[in-house]
């Protein structure tokens, strides 16, 4: 039996990552060496510790620096999210641990660079899976104190405070998920 009669027998989704199963798929995105960069996976670690049992059709990634080989996999997936939330820290000259919504066209030019594959910038994946994919993509931004230039594991005071609160918008993400 081939690959493909294999799939057929087993059924659709089987052999796929678990986040193109999922119905919400939370993607924490950051580098946790790099101060309030960190702040996505913050959140993913502190929502599974302290929200434990998250329905099962719900799924919170760290996604790490590695966000852009999950969505290119979504974009080639016939299995997708209905939807996704991002969640991450950036710069947007607003007050430092301020929680906050970006739209997709509104990444600031400084996280593109982040978001890089082969000149293919994350933006333009999240773009796709939202307008030709029909997937539903919110981006739960929180701003920055300080990105340092060098390793220093540690969310700032500010953005650290910013972590429970941006929990509570994911649970009422999660509470809108029918099972």
């Amino acid at each position: 039996m081939g690959p493909q009669e294999a799939s057929a027998t087993l059924g659709p989704g089987v052999g796929l990552p678990e986040y193109c199963r999922a119905s919400l798929l939370i993607l924490g995105c950051g580098n946790r060496l790099f101060g309030d960069d960190g702040f996505g996976p913050a959140v993913v670690a502190a929502l599974e510790r302290d929200h434990p049992g998250l329905p099962p059709s719900v799924l919170a990634m760290d996604a790490g620096t590695g966000v852009r080989k999950i969505l290119f996999t979504l974009v080639l997936s016939e299995n997708r999210p209905g939807t996704i939330i991002i969640v991450d820290a950036t710069d947007a000259k607003r007050n430092p641990g301020e929680l906050f919504d970006i739209s997709v066209d509104q990444i600031p030019v400084n996280k593109i660079s982040d978001f890089s594959m082969h000149q293919l910038p994350t933006s333009n994946l999240l773009s796709e899976l939202q307008k030709l994919c029909n997937v539903r993509v919110r981006i739960l931004s929180c701003q920055v104190q300080e990105i340092p230039d060098s390793v220093s594991p540690g969310l700032s005071p500010a953005v650290a405070a910013a972590v429970p609160g941006a929990c509570e918008i994911l649970l009422r993400e999660i509470a809108a998920v029918k099972e």
